[in-house]
């Protein structure tokens, strides 16, 4: 299930500096786990053998790892700021 416009632009709103912010690193990671989270939860739930979505899912998981490793290098408050809200890391 797609993100819709109103959630993307709410994602947006909360993690960029403005609204039309969709570049910033910490939006680019919080997009990424909303579609991770959406996808792993609901339709993994039902579709256990859909082994193409579930490339697609590890292909998500990769950028944002990368996404996460870029911040961490740049800017540590910002990447431990990001990890908390999201609570990515137990």
């Amino acid at each position: 299930m797609p993100l819709t416009k109103e959630q993307k632009q709410e994602i947006v709103t909360k993690f960029g500096e403005n609204e039309k912010d969709s570049g910033k690193t910490e939006v680019q990671v919080a997009i990424l786990t909303k579609r991770i989270n959406d996808l792993s939860a609901l339709h993994f739930s039902k579709f256990k053998k859909d082994n193409h979505s579930r490339r697609g899912l590890l292909q998500m998981v990769g950028k944002r790892r990368k996404l996460l490793r870029y911040l961490e290098k740049s800017n540590v408050e910002r990447y431990r700021k990001i990890i908390k809200e999201l609570e990515i890391r137990k």
